[in-house]
């Protein structure tokens, strides 16, 4: 059990760091209006978090309950999906590319908001927990709810420390990044390999 969450929370991180429309909106805010406003936005981009972890633990959880033929095709469903987003990733420019250009101004409730519906009415997020979390179930007699709601909370805690990190260190780290235009490359092919492992946990 122990070594499962220890992978997801592994796998979480490294999707964290891995550079995205989320991370790059903290980074941004923090380095136009300071550290507390790209705070407040992960504030809200993490409780955002809690409605799809609850959207996807009772659904998912009704699945198993009724039909275990539906759940494994859930998963075979979350692995293609994976599969498809390192594919994405592949195809993708490795630059990492930012601007605080025409960075709108706003208080740290707005950021906090912002934050909470880019997260929220980002159906790709619901998508995304449906295909990451089946594969990291790691009890047979805990509730499913509960399992979802433990590796949700593990998700949000590691996703929080690391955009947290980003927001408090926004300085640095764009200094950094223009120096170091192979960092982008690193991350990316991280990225594809975390997607591919995970789902290769699947589909063998």
């Amino acid at each position: 059990m122990l070594e499962i969450l220890i992978s997801f929370v592994l796998a979480t991180a490294t999707l964290a760091i891995s550079p995205g429309p989320d991370n790059i909106f903290v980074l941004t805010q923090s380095i136009v209006n300071g550290k507390k406003y790209g705070l407040a936005t992960v504030a809200g981009l993490m409780t955002g978090c809690i409605i799809h972890t609850t959207l996807v633990a009772f659904g998912v959880s009704e699945v198993i309950k009724r039909n275990e033929s539906l759940f494994f095709m859930i998963k075979l469903f979350g692995a293609g999906y994976l599969l498809f987003l390192a594919y994405k990733v592949y195809k993708s420019d490795a630059k990492i590319v930012f601007s605080t250009e025409n960075v709108v101004h706003k208080t740290t409730a707005e950021l906090f908001k912002t934050g909470f519906w880019m997260n929220v009415l980002n159906p790709k997020v619901t998508i995304f927990f449906l295909a990451f979390f089946p594969q990291f179930l790691f009890s047979k007699t805990l509730s499913t709810v509960l399992q979802f709601y433990v590796l949700g909370g593990l998700f949000i805690m590691t996703s929080f420390i690391i955009f947290s990190s980003i927001a408090i260190l926004a300085g640095t780290i764009s200094k950094y990044l223009k120096q170091h235009e192979k960092v982008g490359v690193y991350l990316k092919w991280t990225q594809i390999v975390v997607f591919i492992g995970i789902a290769a946990l699947i589909l063998i």
